[in-house]
């Protein structure tokens, strides 16, 4: 139950890998967490509490799972553990904060629009990070339905239906030329769709894919569909300059023109980076800029963006938020 003066001890925010892990340490250390989940919301692709996991049809880089396992089966199996510790749970969504003093304040609304004022003594922000589409309405149905369509090479790249088979990279920076090499170690040929005559990325890594023989940029085009219709067989090119249209075959189509990491309701209140990700004060941990204010997961690592490194954010915030709260004397 909340402590005295309906106050949390601490709440977490967010419900995918790094939220509920924080959940398990926080509820096994007595914190009583309460989880607000988010609230189910439509990007390019539909986006459910339990964070991007829940579009991902296989995750086989998760220990535990030496099969592989459905994303949404992996976030139900994680969320159940943290429920076994009576993990308290609202499907809510914090749509602004008052950080500048404690107890802390978050607004919130459900899925039916009614709003909730939650107060607690410490928080784990887990809100994670979001893909950018191309925002091509067969881009979502396929991405939806598991039909190949990505935007994590890293995630679903080694997985059967990619191995050997032609892939689509759409993007011109860093992210689109590590998913085009890394994707070259299994596909038959990897193509980037690049809109400009000139790779964005760093000169290393524009290089590296300039001499990759498995790997050819389709310089100053656009995708203007995606092909297929219960899993991808080409795309919809046009040329920007030119404006001739085309079609390529390919068996896989990934996504790779950033994320954008869900910490808009933050702004004023924690230290973001010019991309928006959340400033920690310690490499190593989970603190931030706000005393009592922790976070785990991609909506602080523009890096790695994987559901183990996540956890292991969320390991880490919930043992610093119960240091926290113990030297503070909140028990």
């Amino acid at each position: 139950m909340p402590t005295s003066g309906d106050i949390e001890k601490v709440v977490i925010i967010g419900s995918g890998p790094a939220g509920w892990t924080a959940a398990i340490y926080a509820a096994r250390a007595n914190l009583d967490p309460l989880v607000l989940e988010g609230i189910p919301k439509q990007t390019p692709a539909l986006m459910l509490p339990g964070g991007q996991l829940m579009q991902t049809t296989e995750v086989e880089n998760f220990p535990g799972y030496p099969e592989g396992v459905d994303g949404p089966k992996m976030m139900e199996d994680i969320k159940k553990q943290a429920l076994r510790f009576e993990t308290r749970v609202e499907m809510r969504e914090v749509t602004s904060c008052d950080l500048s003093k404690r107890p802390f304040t978050l607004e919130t609304v459900d899925f039916g629009g009614d709003t909730k004022t939650v107060t607690a003594h410490a928080v784990i922000v887990a809100t994670g990070a979001t893909a950018n589409w191309v925002g091509l309405e067969n881009e979502r149905r396929l991405a939806q339905s598991g039909g190949g369509v990505s935007a994590c090479a890293v995630c679903d790249g080694a997985l059967p239906a990619f191995r050997d088979q032609p892939l689509v990279v759409v993007g011109g920076g860093d992210s689109a030329t590590e998913e085009a090499t890394y994707l070259s170690k299994f596909a038959s040929k990897v193509f980037i769709i690049h809109r400009r005559d000139e790779l964005r990325a760093s000169r290393i890594m524009a290089q590296r894919v300039l001499d990759n023989p498995k790997i050819e940029v389709v310089w100053d085009t656009v995708v203007t569909d995606v092909l297929g219709d219960k899993h991808v067989t080409g795309v919809a090119l046009k040329n920007v300059k030119t404006g001739e249209e085309s079609t390529l075959d390919c068996r896989g189509f990934f996504a790779a023109i950033g994320h954008t990491p869900l910490t808009e309701f933050l702004q004023g209140q924690l230290e973001l980076d010019d991309k928006k990700y959340i400033v920690l004060e310690d490499a190593g941990r989970s603190l931030t800029n706000i005393e009592g204010v922790f976070v785990a997961g991609d909506a602080a690592d523009s890096v790695y963006r994987q559901a183990i490194t996540a956890a292991g954010m969320g390991c880490k915030a919930a043992i610093d938020a119960e240091r926290w709260l113990a030297e503070k004397g909140i028990e």
